[in-house]
C-alpha cells in the first residue's frame, strides 16, 4: 500500500519549531513532496539558513514521516528562504536587494562591538546566507583590520563595489581615511557618509546586512534609525553595572525611535585560563542576561575575554575563520543563530499581523 500524503502531513504537523511556536506544516515549511510507493521525499524550507534547531527539526520530521503506515524511507532536503520584514513605518528607506538590516550597538566603547559584528557576519555567511557588513564606526573603523584587507574598494561608473572576503561584502570609512589622523566631522558630514554607503554601494542581493555602529547615542544612530527600515538591533555589553547602565541608554534610544531590539550579547563574560582551564569572572558574570530578563528582551549569548580572539582580530583572521570548530567560534556561531531566529520570529509575527488586519 503506497504512502498517503495527507497522513504524512498530519504526522509532520506534530513537529514544532520551538522558536516560532508553530508546527512546520502550518508555517508552510514542507514543500515539494514526492511519493513513489513507500519512498517519500520532501523539502523543509526554513526562514533562515542559520536556524539553530535545523538538525533537530530534520530528525523529528524524519521520525514522524517514518511513523506513517506505508512509508519505507524518507529523504528530507533542508533549505532556507529568508523572508522580508513588513515595513515599520512610512517614509523609511530600504537598500535595494537587502532583506534585513541589523545594527550592532553599544552604549560605550571598549566592549568589543566591532569584533562581535565581524564574527556574527562571518558566522551567518558560513551557514550559506548572503551577508554584508557596513562599518559606520567612523571614529574607530576597525573592520578592514579585523577582516585583514587594506585594498580600497573599486569604483565603477560612480558606484562603489564593496570589498569582499570570506563570503562577506563590506564597506568601511577605514578604507578612505588617513591612518592615525583624527576624524573631526559634524553631523551633516556623518549623514552624507551614511547616504553614500546606502545609495552608492553596489551591495547586490543580501539576506542580512550587519551594521557596526559607533559607541553611544549620537548622530549616526539617530540618522540611521530615522532614515532606514531596520529589522532590529543587537546591543553588546560587558557584565559590570557601569557598562550595563550605559547599554540601557542605547536600548532606550532604539525604543524611542521605534527600532526593535533583537537581543543582548554579553562580551568579556569570563576569562578562561589557558593553563588550568579555570574561569575567572573579571567583570562579574551574568549581568547582561539579568538585564535582558528585566527589560523583557532576548539574551543571545555570552562570549569570553580571550587572548586568542584578540590575536585573531589583530592578525586579520577573525575567530570564526581562524578556528571555525573551536570553542570561541562556536560561541559566535550560536549567537548568530539566535539572532537569526529572533529575526525570523519578528518577521513571522509581522506576517501574521498583516493577515489579521486584512
Amino acid at each position: 500500500m503506497p504512502a498517503d500524503e495527507k497522513a504524512i502531513l498530519t504526522a509532520l504537523g506534530k513537529v514544532m519549531d520551538p522558536d516560532l511556536n508553530r508546527d512546520i506544516v502550518s508555517l508552510g515549511f514542507v514543500k515539494n513532496m514526492k511519493i513513489v510507493g513507500g519512498k517519500v521525499a520532501f523539502d523543509v524550507e526554513l526562514t533562515t539558513p542559520a536556524c539553530p534547531v535545523k538538525d533537530q527539526l530534520k530528525a523529528q520530521a524524519e521520525e514522524q514521516a517514518l511513523s506513517v503506515e506505508g512509508v519505507e524511507s524518507v529523504d528530507i532536503t533542508m533549505t532556507a528562504q529568508v523572508r522580508q520584514s513588513a515595513p515599520q513605518s512610512a517614509g523609511l528607506q530600504k537598500i535595494p536587494g537587502v532583506t534585513h538590516m541589523i545594527p550592532v550597538a553599544s552604549g560605550k566603547g571598549g566592549v568589543g562591538k566591532s569584533t562581535v559584528s565581524v564574527n556574527l557576519a562571518l558566522a551567518l555567511a558560513q551557514t550559506g546566507a548572503r551577508v554584508g557588513l557596513m562599518d559606520l564606526d567612523i571614529y574607530g573603523p576597525s573592520v578592514p583590520t579585523i577582516m585583514g584587507l587594506e585594498a580600497k574598494p573599486v569604483v565603477e561608473e560612480n558606484r562603489i563595489l564593496p570589498a569582499e572576503k570570506h563570503g562577506v561584502k563590506f564597506i568601511s570609512m577605514g578604507f578612505f581615511l588617513e591612518e592615525e589622523k583624527a576624524v573631526v566631522w559634524r553631523g551633516p558630514m556623518l549623514v552624507k557618509m551614511i547616504d553614500e554607503f546606502i545609495a552608492n554601494v553596489e551591495w547586490g542581493e543580501l539576506d542580512y546586512m550587519i551594521v557596526d555602529l559607533p559607541p553611544g547615542t549620537g548622530d549616526i544612530q539617530l540618522s540611521l534609525c530615522q532614515k532606514i527600515a531596520l529589522t532590529g538591533a543587537v546591543v553588546v555589553s560587558t557584565p559590570q553595572d557601569v557598562a550595563l547602565k550605559v547599554a540601557q541608554k542605547a536600548i532606550s534610544l532604539f525604543n524611542s525611535l521605534k527600532t526593535p531590539v533583537l537581543g543582548l550579547v554579553e562580551n568579556m563574560s569570563y576569562y578562561s585560563c589557558p593553563a588550568c582551564g579555570e574561569k575567572d569572572y573579571i567583570f562579574g558574570h551574568g549581568g547582561t542576561k539579568k538585564a535582558a530578563t528585566r527589560l523583557g528582551l532576548p539574551f543571545l549569548g555570552e562570549l569570553p575575554l580571550s587572548t586568542k580572539i584578540r590575536e585573531d582580530s589583530d592578525a586579520g583572521e577573525p575567530t570564526v575563520i581562524a578556528d571555525p570548530n573551536g570553542e570561541h567560534a562556536r560561541a559566535f556561531q550560536a549567537i548568530a543563530a539566535q539572532m537569526a531566529a529572533q529575526v525570523s520570529i519578528r518577521t513571522m509575527n509581522e506576517e501574521a499581523a498583516v493577515k489579521i488586519n486584512f
